[in-house]
């Protein structure tokens, strides 16, 4: 209790806060904000990005998995396009759409559509101008396209 009656003596035995503490806290609230939401943001939109991505792939080891199957020769195709071989599309947003086509000897094409249209415009253009067979179609496409040989 002799804290108590310190911390009373020093605040002058008045009760809560005064009004330059609480404009001091609600300022620095305001720039924690201002920083954190933008970064929110842009996370969040990266994560549509990654969404799609992880459908191709799991689009294309369920393919791997049907081809293990030694009597299955033709590549089936996808009787919903937001199901493809009863792997069910993460739909992160949207409804993200599956189209597989090509030929099972040689390359099959999996084309998987953004449906949330979220995705991050600068995301996208560095994957579809990066060396690599797995992007994304353009900037401002919602289609990334995974190659399966």
């Amino acid at each position: 209790m002799g804290g108590f009656n310190m911390l009373q003596k020093l605040r002058g035995n008045s009760q809560g806060f005064t009004l330059i503490e609480l404009m001091i806290v609600i300022a620095i609230i305001g720039i924690l904000a201002a920083i954190a939401i933008p970064n929110f943001i842009a996370y969040r939109n990266k994560s549509y990005c990654s969404a799609a991505e992880a459908d191709a792939n799991s689009v294309a080891a369920t393919i791997a998995d049907y081809f293990a199957i030694p009597e299955n020769t033709t590549l089936p195709t996808a009787t919903d396009q937001g199901t493809y071989l009863g792997y069910q599309l993460s739909n992160k947003g949207g409804q993200n759409v599956v189209d597989v086509a090509g030929d099972p000897n040689g390359t099959i094409t999996i084309v998987v559509t953004d449906g949330s249209g979220r995705c991050d415009t600068e995301y996208k253009s560095k994957s579809a101008s990066g060396t690599g067979i797995n992007k994304w179609t353009s900037a401002t496409s919602n289609d990334y396209t995974k190659y399966m040989d």
